[in-house]
């Protein structure tokens, strides 16, 4: 709650945010699910910051709260509980990911979910738990396509363990059924849009994925929950070999077998955060079998040992400090703290001066008021006749969002999920443009305009969009509209 409102709107909130505004049964890069929770938000909550980072807070709470029951059903006791949560809490993974408004701390909530219930099953055969268990990854389906990785891990996992006659249980078809009709409205879309998921993958996997290294990735889920990691390990040995545990093996084996599946395929290190869970629950059940004959000064310190060392650390994956506090904090590790360089490492695999996420959450309002100054140094009549263009979803997201207090027309753009409701054809007399790469796009059709001028740029150093330059074109020629309109037939089609 201290970090909910610090910075400003991350730039894939934005996307999510902006969903709400054109409700579907899918989108090229997300299911509908969190559209659906955009909505809900801005009627209920409204436009803030801190409206928007209400439902993953809570959501952040419920993965604590069934990672307890997790442990509830594997055995654990009061002690084995509160090192469990605890080391969840504080570990860096979570901290940095369960307060965003994105699909991933909600595609979280569904994996550690899903385990509860099959514990649950596993403990009283109640057919129940099989059905509700199909209704979660139903929903997991609309929430993130990264719940069917977990899913058929889970099957391979039970199928390879002892546990296998859990799936000859006819019961095992009907959670499937009730699942996939769950899911079947976002599958139809998918297939009456020509399958954008695939091609979104396969972008993803060119622009990004394939520039991530299997040594990175092992490295950074060594890294990523920092001193908790023993509590971690610790549950996945105890799931894979304690006699104790042995029914609820198929995990230690379903987790084995996702790492693997994200490891060949160049995942992303959040990707995995999901699966955790059910190893801390574990975690805390080895240490409770350790420390059973143990008083509770030594429990006590055992919990501080991995949780305290974490929360030492916290201003790099939680903006729980003002901005020139938390830049401070970077420096000192930076100095003292080598290990944490790989938290400032961004995608293009260079060391920066604050996080990746952090940078994502700078410069928009900086943007949004030079599109706002463009938009207002054009007269009344020429502004009939204006439209807002911008390179990049996060750009024409933010534009969306926060122009709404300046009375910006709907933006347009091609990227990302804005291609589905993007106009026909760029018919405007003038044209406020934001051009991520500075100036570079305008360079390359400025022959198809009459003139242009330059507003402004970002000078926000922070800012991943520093740069990000604002122009006003004057009169575009056909040739443009040619260009746009060959371009959202292309991308209407992927």
């Amino acid at each position: 709650m201290l970090a909910i409102s610090h910075f400003g709107f991350h730039r894939d909130e934005f996307l999510h945010l902006v969903l709400a505004d054109h409700l579907a049964w899918g989108y090229k890069e997300v299911p509908p699910f969190i559209a659906l929770l955009a909505k809900a938000t801005i009627v209920f909550f409204g436009n803030s910051v801190f409206a928007a980072r209400i439902f993953p807070t809570i959501c952040g709470g419920l993965i604590i709260w069934f990672t307890g029951q997790i442990t509830v059903e594997l055995g654990g006791k009061k002690f084995a509980i509160a090192l469990a949560c605890l080391a969840m809490i504080f570990a860096p993974a979570f901290a940095a990911s369960d307060y965003l408004f994105q699909p991933v701390v909600f595609d979280q909530l569904w994996w550690v979910m899903a385990v509860w219930l099959l514990t649950k099953y596993c403990n009283t055969s109640s057919v129940k738990y099989l059905y509700w268990l199909g209704v979660i990854v139903g929903v997991g389906m609309l929430t993130k396509y990264t719940m069917a990785f977990f899913t058929f891990s889970l099957i391979f996992g039970i199928a390879i363990s002892k546990q296998r006659k859990m799936l000859l249980n006819r019961h095992v078809i009907g959670a499937a059924v009730i699942a996939l009709l769950i899911f079947l409205p976002n599958l139809l879309w998918q297939l009456h849009h020509h399958m954008p998921v695939i091609t979104h993958m396969k972008t993803l996997q060119k622009e990004q994925l394939d520039y991530n290294k299997p040594s990175d990735f092992i490295m950074q889920e060594l890294l990523i929950n920092g001193i908790a990691l023993f509590v971690w390990l610790t549950g996945f040995i105890f799931l894979l070999f304690s006699v104790r545990l042995h029914k609820f093996q198929f995990l230690a084996i379903s987790f084995v077998l996702i790492f693997t599946f994200l490891l060949v395929m160049n995942g992303k290190s959040y990707y995995l955060f999901g699966a955790y869970p059910m190893l801390f629950a574990a975690g805390g059940f080895g240490f409770e079998r350790w420390l059973k004959a143990s008083g509770y000064v030594l429990r006590g310190a055992v919990i501080a040992i991995f949780t305290l060392p974490n929360l030492l650390l916290f201003p790099i994956w939680l903006p729980v400090l003002p901005l020139n506090q938390t830049l401070a904090f970077f420096r000192f590790a930076d100095r003292n703290l080598s290990f944490s360089r790989f938290a400032v490492t961004w995608e293009d695999h260079k060391t920066h001066a604050t996080t990746q996420d952090y940078a994502d959450m700078l410069g928009w309002d900086e943007m949004t008021a030079k599109v706002a100054q463009a938009w207002r140094s054009l007269t009344p009549e020429q502004q009939k006749h204006t439209q807002i263009y911008a390179d990049n979803y996060g750009e024409a997201g933010a534009v969306h969002y926060l122009g709404k207090q300046y009375n910006l027309p709907e933006v347009i753009s091609l990227n990302s999920s804005f291609t589905l409701w993007a106009p026909d054809s760029l018919n405007a007399q003038y044209i406020i443009y934001v051009d991520d790469q500075g100036g570079g796009n305008v360079n390359s059709f400025k022959a198809c305009l009459e003139s242009y001028r330059k507003v402004g740029e970002v000078d926000n150093p922070l800012a991943r969009e520093k740069g990000t330059a604002v122009f006003i074109l004057v009169h575009p020629g056909s040739a443009l509209n040619e260009r746009y309109s060959k371009e959202l037939a292309w991308k209407r089609l992927q």
